[in-house]
């Protein structure tokens, strides 16, 4: 033991001798050589700059998901108090506390309204000419226990009386009802639109009003997937078949927006494209199916898990709720769909309201069969389109031309006056519509404007920046053309003035046009307008957390210097 202690210890001298022999010799070229010296130092130097800026990265990362989860924190905080107030019973006189299956929601008049989720799908099938074979196709595929129901909107004559609820009933076993005024909706049952009647969803109950003959041409499918929209939010389906025109594009668009799922007929199976074409324009249509593939695939989402779930959820669960206790354990994914979003698009959606975001997170994973948001995770990391779909799934927003008419009213009838007062000069008057969508609330602003010049016999040069964090969204904006659908917001005598009717749709005249100038723009990062008039950011307050309202609303104090915003 002890001779091999002396041979390590003299080969641990002999390998010190030659590394000293070494060392003095590079010593001894350095002296010669000081350049080369110099650039061993240097390359020294930047190896140690680049480890520590590898530390500060890693560091940065973690304190990021450290962030992300305080965020995630505070937010389900902020939604547990508010649903605690709202849940509360009113202590006024005939306020009564909502009942089991009922919860609050707000309509254009800012009033609050009871509302009855069903705990089912309810799916609304809009269809004209070629649709009744469309839906006779489709039926033959449904299974008579799929657990929904459906309503069949079909453009029909009126001035005779339909038979179309007994053709159908012959080709079915599920129950088909002709709708009467105050028919609860129940699964597994189909109910049809009857002649020279207008039909919608409110509490639950089928509501049916004469016909709108003030407005032409009249679009039934588009009222009833609004209402739709509105009741059923998440538990909503919309179904375009074939026909002409563009009824039902609006209301599909209002379905996606409420965390809905959305379909329309494929062109080969279509005997009239022209109603599917139109939706799927929209860029709001999830599958483009025959009328047998939209029932294939109906069955496969009343089969998957979450769907399930929902059903056997109590019925007053919206979606925010249903969606947060579908991935109550799944925080750390959705931390890092987060980051997959915000290294791919540039958006930080960990201070977005998160209810909305989960609700929609959940619609992906249906559309896709996952079971998980693990697997689905699995399936965006090798899958950046899917990132895009997401993202732009996260961005719809529920809009629409003079959307709470009596604000645009208040416009006109105070605060333009207010700001023109307060305005020095002759120096354009300035706007800013944060969050603008597609479009059309800047354009019902530069229209309100003009009506008030005319009004008060005054005219000032107007310039509104409308900006959206969604590219898609901005370059819809920018053509200022639109289906014929609006008619159901705008009035007739803003059509004649304000838009120009062009193969089935109308486009936005050039003076309003000019008013507007349309830019991308991040609110959350990119820095905002200066010299501001007025601000108008009631499409993108709604999806963002308190934090993110509390920095926008500083933002409107500081830029908004020259009247009340």
């Amino acid at each position: 033991m002890y001779y091999d202690l002396v041979m390590t210890k003299k080969a641990r001298q002999k390998k010190a001798g030659k590394y000293a022999r070494r060392t003095s010799s590079k010593i001894l070229r350095h002296r010669e050589d000081p350049g080369g010296a110099v650039q061993i130092a240097g390359l020294a130097e930047a190896q140690r700059s680049v480890a520590g800026a590898k530390r500060l990265h890693s560091q940065a990362g973690e304190l990021h998901q450290k962030a992300d989860q305080l965020h995630h924190s505070i937010e389900q905080m902020h939604e547990k108090v508010h649903s605690l107030r709202g849940g509360l019973p009113h202590s006024g006189e005939g306020q009564p506390s909502l009942e089991r299956g009922e919860s609050r929601q707000k309509h254009g008049d800012g009033e609050e309204q009871a509302r009855t989720v069903k705990p089912f799908h309810i799916v609304g099938i809009g269809a004209s000419a070629g649709g009744y074979e469309a839906f006779i196709d489709f039926l033959k595929r449904l299974p008579n226990d799929i657990g929904m129901a459906f309503v069949l909107v079909q453009h029909l004559d009126p001035k005779h009386k339909s038979q179309l609820s007994d053709l159908l009933g012959r080709a079915t076993h599920v129950p088909v009802l002709e709708a009467k005024d105050g028919m609860e909706v129940e699964p597994n049952h189909i109910y049809v639109i009857p002649a020279n009647s207008s039909i919608t969803l409110r509490e639950g109950r089928l509501r049916l009003g004469p016909r709108a003959e003030d407005k032409l041409p009249p679009m039934p499918i588009d009222v009833f997937f609004r209402s739709l929209a509105r009741e059923q939010q998440h538990r909503s389906i919309a179904i375009v078949l074939s026909g002409t025109g563009s009824d039902g594009t609006l209301g599909i668009e209002a379905i996606k927006g409420e965390g809905g799922i959305t379909f329309a007929q494929h062109e080969s199976s279509a005997k009239f494209f022209g109603m599917p074409r139109s939706a799927i324009g929209s860029g709001t249509v999830d599958f483009v199916l025959p009328p047998e593939g939209i029932a294939t695939e109906l069955e496969r989402i009343s089969k998957h898990p979450y769907v399930e779930r929902a059903k056997k959820g109590r019925a007053a669960a919206v979606a925010g709720e249903m969606a947060e206790k579908i991935l109550e354990k799944s925080q750390k994914e959705i931390i890092r769909l987060f980051a997959l979003l915000r290294a791919r698009k540039g958006v930080d959606f960990s201070l977005y309201k998160h209810s909305t975001l989960k609700r929609r997170i959940v619609r992906r994973l249906i559309l896709h069969k996952f079971d998980s948001l693990a697997r689905y995770l699995a399936f965006v990391e090798k899958q950046p389109a899917e990132v895009d779909q997401l993202f732009n799934d996260l961005l719809i927003y529920v809009t629409s031309f003079f959307r709470d008419a009596r604000a645009f009213e208040a416009l006109k009838k105070s605060i333009f006056r207010r700001i023109i007062k307060a305005h020095p000069g002759d120096s354009p008057l300035r706007f800013w519509v944060c969050g603008c969508s597609t479009g059309e609330e800047a354009y019902s602003l530069a229209m309100s404007l003009a009506e008030f010049f005319d009004q008060s016999r005054t005219h000032r040069t107007a310039q509104i920046f409308a900006s959206d964090i969604s590219e898609q969204g901005i370059a819809r904006a920018r053509t200022g053309i639109y289906p014929q659908n609006i008619v159901q917001d705008v009035s007739p005598e803003r059509l004649r003035r304000f838009f120009i009717e062009t193969d089935g749709h109308y486009e936005v005249q050039k003076p309003i046009r000019d008013m507007c100038v349309f830019a991308r723009q991040n609110v959350i990062v990119d820095p905002p307008f200066s010299n501001l008039d007025l601000i108008l950011c009631r499409n993108v307050l709604i999806y963002l957390g308190p934090m993110l309202q509390r920095k926008i609303f500083r933002c409107s104090t500081t830029r908004c210097d020259r009247a009340a915003s």
